[in-house]
């Protein structure tokens, strides 16, 4: 069984025992999560598609990690004016596990 869940602005093709990393939640490590967002559901052939959200489908998930992802390097640079910034960025992140799929 997988389902279709919209966060973070995002869409994410799930399944059972999956882990994934989001858009940084507000949960801490070892929380549940649930994602009432649910746009399809799937089981072999048969397919439930929502208009726009599947009625009574919710997948459950645990927090695995919160963090950081890799720093990125920024750096805005212009000729024979001795203009220079260099900057960086880290975007934060959650990897979650999928749990249940309901609906």
């Amino acid at each position: 069984m997988y389902a279709i869940i919209k966060t973070g602005g995002k869409q994410y093709k799930v399944a059972e025992g999956n882990e994934i990393i989001i858009e940084k939640l507000d949960a801490e490590e070892g929380s549940s999560v649930t994602f009432e967002e649910v746009l399809a559901i799937g089981e072999g052939e048969e397919i439930k598609i929502g208009r726009p959200l599947v009625e009574g489908a919710k997948v459950t998930a645990s927090v695995v990690k919160v963090g950081k992802g890799p720093k990125i390097r920024i750096f805005k640079y212009k000729h024979k004016t001795n203009y220079r910034r260099r900057q960086g960025h880290r975007q934060p992140f959650t990897k979650v596990k999928i749990e249940k799929i309901e609906g």
